[in-house]
């Protein structure tokens, strides 16, 4: 009997202080798991495991079993979910209990808890506990297994039935675990389930043999093997002597046999699937890090900022090989494709309904290359608040957006229009280099002097031609900055805003404004500025903002000298969003009295609850229009505005959209096709379209703003 899990190797640890080095060289042998036993005469283990993750970071960990007689099954819940959250993905929850009903009733709340992408709180009316509308999460960083201690018939009626995992009892000889292994499967088969989704764990002591644990495995159908030893002997013997020719022998004896391998996922799991999807194809590289709709992490990753989605797998690639085979798997899929990096786009498309998420937010890195040059690379899945974290000890920066959320893969492939913008222009405009995964998976490297065409593409059009997997960027050197938050009454409003757009224009490129407006309360309509000087100096700060403090009164202001770092500070907050982004968008040249007239229209019809002015000009205008796929170089403005109806959104746009002489991808969600050319100027697009064409003539790369070969 062999179940064909793949083979765990591990330590049962007594609960000392000991253990922890014990467990470090655990790790450090390769070996999968460390346990520590609940009600052991030492430590607590709940919290020395916590101790060991803090010390590890790649082995499994393992309560083994942790009682639940008197733990509330939610409290348990919760505390495994943030143990697993904090090590990344590495905890079984390991539960034991009496009778099989109340042990039953835990696994219900610990999963029902765990279930944080359901749309209610969670009720539950057990004979033994029982929850009222309790709060449900968060949810763990992986689907944790939970396996369950148990014998006589109700317990491994219970295993076969619910758990992932059956803990065999000590001291089962093997004629028990034959029968107990029979009582698993029909429980199993009984409940629609596969028999090889329950992994059989065994703990054994340093008297084993290989010939025995080879036994265990290939003839009793266990998965996981745990020493119980306090010995660094006994585990350097295990992991250095025993653990290669097990696993040696394991994979020669299935080999032989041809046994089939194990289900990756259970019954529930796949029962969640959506159509168009082969999910057993997957690739091995990717299967460990894909998400599920059944998955526990499926909250974490369906939705974006502002989107809510509902795809039917996100694959999370390492590398960028790793995601040349992702790209690979979803073009043999009919179902969409979305690219995200960090998935807190104002367009929402990185998400869909019932297709593929090509997540790149595992590919994080931020690394100098070259402190001279202050080059450094990021990956696409990096925050710009960790970027700015990072970079803040040089004395650097690379201006970004205006939030430390946004990932740098899709604002670096778009523009970047952020508080340093005057000062340094457009993100893209510090890009210097760029890995990227081109349609067919392949590899290659774009600059000015390598693959010239798909650099020029990735400033400003990245999206459509490529996965750009690793940017080269050279950061500016900057210091701590003046930030001013301003609040004005702007009841005379286009009056506000044509003042405000020329002392915009008039100030020194050193500054940066950005303006917000929302809908009118009571017929008052209040402006808040967030003001960014490129200067640690009070007096040059003050005295670049004092002509922005007379435009109108004030109802609020701050002023404050901070590093950038703090200015786009980045979050902890999952992206949870609901319904889908409305918005309109457009680049202005100047703010006119005319344009000021219609955008107070605009603003007090009651059809936009979010209306910004970002400040462009400056440095951005210092790049010649056609250097970038990125083209509207004459532009001193950003603008946006967020709604909640389509329909009525574009008939107010309407009456101020012929003020524009383009608009930002990014910010656009419009999927008409004349927005396109907005965004491209004719030659732009002709360009585009051309090197679409030699790159990506299948159009993979459409979900955004779709530029046909």
């Amino acid at each position: 009997m062999d179940y064909g899990h793949p083979l765990q190797l591990g330590v049962l640890l007594p609960a000392t202080t000991a253990s922890v080095a014990l467990a470090v060289r655990a790790e450090e042998l390769g070996l999968d798991l460390v346990a520590l036993p609940d009600g052991d005469a030492g430590h607590e283990a709940w919290t020395l495991l916590s101790w060991v993750a803090g010390r590890t970071r790649r082995i499994g960990l393992v309560p083994a079993p942790l009682g639940t007689t008197a733990r509330p099954p939610a409290v348990v819940a919760r505390a495994a979910a943030s143990l697993d959250l904090l090590s990344a993905g590495r905890l079984t929850l390991a539960l034991d209990g009496e009778p099989a009903g109340a042990l039953e009733e835990v696994v219900d709340v610990v999963r029902g808890t765990w279930d944080a992408a359901a749309p209610t709180p969670l009720t539950y009316r057990g004979e033994h506990h029982r929850l009222s509308g309790a709060q449900r999460g968060p949810a763990p960083a992986h689907t944790v297994p939970v396996w369950l201690s148990a014998d006589g018939r109700d317990g491994l009626d219970l295993v076969g039935r619910a758990a992932d995992g059956w803990v065999i009892p000590t001291a089962t000889t093997p004629a028990a675990l034959r029968d107990g292994n029979a009582l698993v499967d029909v429980a199993a088969t009984s409940a629609g389930r596969d028999p090889r989704e329950v992994r059989r764990v065994l703990t054994v002591d340093a008297a084993a043999t290989l010939e025995e644990l080879l036994t265990a495995v290939v003839g009793d159908g266990v998965g996981t093997l745990l020493l119980a030893t306090d010995d660094a002997a006994a585990l350097e013997h295990l992991a250095r002597e025993l653990a290669p020719a097990l696993r040696a022998g394991v994979t020669a004896e299935r080999e032989r046999r041809g046994t089939a391998p194990a289900p990756t996922r259970s019954s529930a799991v796949r029962a969640a699937r959506r159509p168009g999807i082969a999910y057993d194809a997957v690739p091995a590289a990717l299967a460990d890090h894909a998400v599920e709709p059944g998955d526990a992490r499926y909250a974490s990753v369906r939705s974006t900022y502002l989107r809510g989605g509902s795809p039917g797998l996100v694959l999370r690639p390492g590398t960028a090989g790793e995601v040349g085979q992702a790209l690979r798997f979803a073009r043999a899929q009919a179902v969409p494709l979305s690219l995200r990096s960090a998935g807190h786009g104002i367009s929402g498309r990185s998400t869909n309904d019932g297709g593929i998420v090509l997540d790149l937010s595992r590919m994080n890195g931020i690394e100098v290359l070259d402190d001279a040059q202050r080059l450094v690379r990021l990956g696409p899945g990096a925050r710009w608040g960790e970027v700015a974290a990072a970079l803040q000890p040089y004395g650097w920066a690379i201006t970004s957006g205006d939030y430390g959320g946004v990932g740098v893969g899709g604002l670096a492939t778009t523009g970047g229009i952020g508080f340093l913008g005057r000062a340094h222009g457009l993100t893209i405009d510090h890009v210097r280099a760029v890995e990227m995964v081109l349609a067919d998976g392949s590899v290659v490297r774009a600059s000015e002097e390598e693959n010239p065409d798909l650099f020029w593409a990735a400033r400003g059009a990245g999206f459509t031609v490529g996965v750009v997997t690793a940017f080269e960027l050279q950061a500016a050197e900057v210091g701590d900055v003046g930030v001013a938050q301003l609040v004005f009454d702007a009841s005379d409003t286009a009056d506000f805003l044509t003042r405000w757009g020329a002392a915009v224009e008039a100030a020194p490129r050193e500054l940066t404004s950005f303006l917000m407006m929302g809908a009118p309360r009571g017929g008052q309509l209040v402006a808040q500025t967030t003001t960014v000087v490129d200067s640690a100096d009070p007096a040059t700060i003050l005295a670049m903002l004092q002509p922005f403090a007379q435009l109108a009164p004030l109802v609020g202001q701050s002023v404050q000298v901070a590093p950038y770092a703090a200015v786009v500070a980045t979050p902890e907050a999952a992206h949870a969003g609901q319904g889908e982004p409305v918005t309109r968008s457009g680049l202005l040249e100047h703010v006119t009295p005319r344009f000021a007239a219609d955008a107070e229209r605009l603003v007090r019809s009651g059809h936009t609850f979010f209306f910004q002015i970002r400040a462009m000009g400056g440095a951005t205008g210092d790049v010649a229009p056609e250097a970038t796929a990125f083209a509207h170089r004459s532009a001193n403005f950003s603008v946006v505005a967020f709604g909640s109806s389509r329909r009525n959104l574009d008939a107010v746009w309407d009456g101020i959209h012929h003020h524009t002489v383009g608009l930002y991808p990014s910010f656009e969600t419009d999927p008409r096709p004349e927005r396109l050319s907005e965004a491209y100027p004719p030659a732009h697009l002709e360009r585009l379209r051309a090197i679409k064409r030699r790159y990506d003539p299948d159009g993979v790369f459409r979900d955004n703003h779709d530029i046909a070969p």
